[in-house]
């Protein structure tokens, strides 16, 4: 996993490090989100505590590197609406919800190769903030795009996306330790989330640095996809975001990583996958 400096976070959200290549974020303070809705869109939640992984071979693979930028301005639109709320899934009756979005996780992975897992996490994420905060419009399909930079949905270095939401093994990025093209930021959590003592590091699918997890990721496991997911979300609706308009979407996905390429190919993932899954129907 490369990394990049990036730059704190527009809008009214206030100043914070980040570190990122293949991702960070800050985000929201639910802990983990199982897939259960409410009609409104609301999630249940399960809480399970951190604990410190071991540290491990850090590989080279960066999942953004197969993945070609749109050819798009920033700021000139956003991609193809999708939403989890929109869909037939949510009309059902409150007791099929959970088996519902497994019906349409299902259905979406057989059109866009994303482990259903993983749009569980995405969808029940948008679903959570379609509740919380209607006014930001969050999509499935961006926060899959960013997964899919990220981490390529928890399958970094060859790890499995395991039924529980985490991966088989830990992902933890480079360490952050001023190195060529990497920010410094030496250790804020003592190796709690990333195992490293000495510098921090990106952690779990949608790579957080231990610090702005602190802050958002209200003390839980930035390995697990739910938690995750709803941290992300969480940023990128910050400071009032219309992540559903063009001059919100590239605010959020540029304070994530201050990179238009990287912004780029989030967009060209995010409407691909927007697109492909408008195929599907939930009965």
């Amino acid at each position: 996993m490369g990394t990049e400096q990036v730059e704190d976070e527009a809008a009214q959200v206030p100043a914070e490090p980040h570190r990122r290549r293949a991702g960070l974020a800050a985000l929201g303070r639910l802990g983990i989100v199982v897939a259960v809705l409410a009609v409104a869109g609301a999630a249940v939640l399960v809480m399970t505590r951190v604990s410190t992984p071991a540290p491990g071979r850090t590989t080279t693979d960066i999942p953004a590197l197969s993945v070609q930028p749109a050819d798009v301005a920033p700021g000139s639109t956003a991609p193809v609406d999708a939403t989890v709320a929109g869909a037939p899934v949510v009309n059902q009756q409150p007791e099929r919800h959970e088996d519902a979005l497994s019906v349409w996780a299902g259905k979406v992975s057989d059109v866009t190769g994303i482990p259903a897992r993983a749009l569980i996490a995405y969808g029940n994420a948008e679903l959570a903030l379609h509740d919380s905060q209607p006014s930001c419009r969050i999509s499935w399909a961006t926060l899959a795009g960013v997964g899919r930079i990220e981490s390529n949905h928890g399958q970094y270095g060859g790890a499995v996306l395991q039924a529980n939401g985490y991966p088989s093994k830990p992902i933890v990025g480079v360490p952050l330790d001023g190195s060529t093209g990497v920010k410094a930021i030496p250790d804020t959590d003592g190796g709690r989330f990333d195992g490293d003592p000495q510098y921090d590091r990106a952690v779990g699918p949608m790579q957080f640095i231990p610090s702005t997890w602190a802050k958002w990721g209200g003390g839980y496991n930035p390995q697990q996809i739910d938690a995750a997911a709803l941290a992300a979300a969480k940023y990128l609706c910050a400071g009032g975001r219309d992540m559903a308009s063009a001059a919100g979407w590239w605010q959020g996905v540029l304070s994530y990583n201050n990179s238009v390429e990287y912004a780029q190919k989030v967009f060209g993932l995010a409407d691909s996958y927007a697109r492909a899954a408008q195929v599907v129907k939930v009965s």
